[in-house]
């Protein structure tokens, strides 16, 4: 069985997700503020969503298709968040869609971009791609400057086309290979 990697930064620890992790995830992702930062989750988040999600993420993981990471403080490992890479490997694709999410009471604390350098860095150093990207609501400025700080770069405004799975304005930013600076 394939195991994620475990990525260590000055204040973070990036793990596997667990089932005992779920009733943080829960509550951490039942908060309407946090919930409406990111169309991964569904809002109100229903018991035993979380289970069932964890499980998801390792067969994800041994697919090769997405690698989730539970964000955790070093000092203590309480969880925080999650941060992962979706891969598109197969031709004419090399890349990856960077997602993310932090827990509200962690906000504004430099933990996303620590985790979001962190993976970047894993993901160009230990998979077969040559850009990844990110996209953010128009309206959540925060996570732009996450991806900024990281290096990426603004590549498109998409408004708002629930046809196109776009049911709100949405920036996307991305990254070259070359570009990342890895410190």
């Amino acid at each position: 069985m394939k195991t994620s990697p475990i990525l260590h930064t000055e204040r973070l620890i990036l793990r596997s997700f667990t089932l005992e992790d779920a009733s943080d995830v829960q509550r951490l992702i039942n908060d309407p503020d946090m919930a409406s930062t990111t169309d991964e989750i569904e809002y109100p988040y229903e018991d035993g969503t979380a289970e069932e999600w964890i499980q998801w993420c390792h067969e994800w993981f041994e697919d090769g298709e997405r690698t989730n990471l539970a964000v955790t403080l070093r000092s203590d490992g309480t969880l925080i968040g999650k941060i992962g890479l979706n891969f598109r490997i197969h031709l004419p694709y090399k890349d990856a869609e960077l997602g993310y999410w932090i827990g509200k009471p962690y906000w504004n604390r430099g933990y996303c971009t620590e985790a979001a350098k962190a993976v970047v860095a894993y993901g160009f150093r230990e998979h077969d791609i040559e850009l990844i990207y990110a996209y953010y609501f128009k309206r959540n400025p925060a996570s732009g400057r996450v991806l900024e700080k990281i290096g990426m770069h603004y590549t498109e405004y998409i408004p708002k086309d629930p046809e196109r799975h776009f049911f709100e304005d949405t920036i996307q930013y991305r990254i070259l290979k070359y570009e990342f600076i890895e410190k």
